[in-house]
């Protein structure tokens, strides 16, 4: 089962997944690993909330405080959020960021 939980900054629906994986949902799966994340952005200043995950594996995350507009903010969602969350996520395929 999958439940509507609006539009991101592209226009694309986002979803968020209620397919078991293993024991957990994907959506619990996905949360679980900014949990482990967010202690290091928060020790910069900064934090991440998960917006949505989408029917394709893309997760939306609002990068929020000194992460919000920092010059190394891709490189964050790039080489630490979304390696995380590919590693350790089946069926995650991007992270992107969405503003306000």
């Amino acid at each position: 089962m999958v439940q509507l939980c609006g539009t991101n900054t592209t226009g694309k629906v986002l979803l968020m997944a209620d397919e078991t994986v293993g024991n957990e949902t994907m959506d619990a799966q996905v949360g679980a690993v900014i949990d482990k994340i967010r202690p290091m952005l928060q020790a910069d200043g900064g934090d991440i909330e998960l917006v949505g995950i989408d029917s394709e594996g893309v997760v939306s995350v609002k990068l929020q405080g000194a992460c919000k507009g920092c010059p190394g903010a891709k490189m964050t969602l790039k080489m630490g959020v979304e390696r995380h969350l590919k590693q350790q996520v089946p069926g995650v395929t991007k992270v992107v960021a969405v503003e306000d």
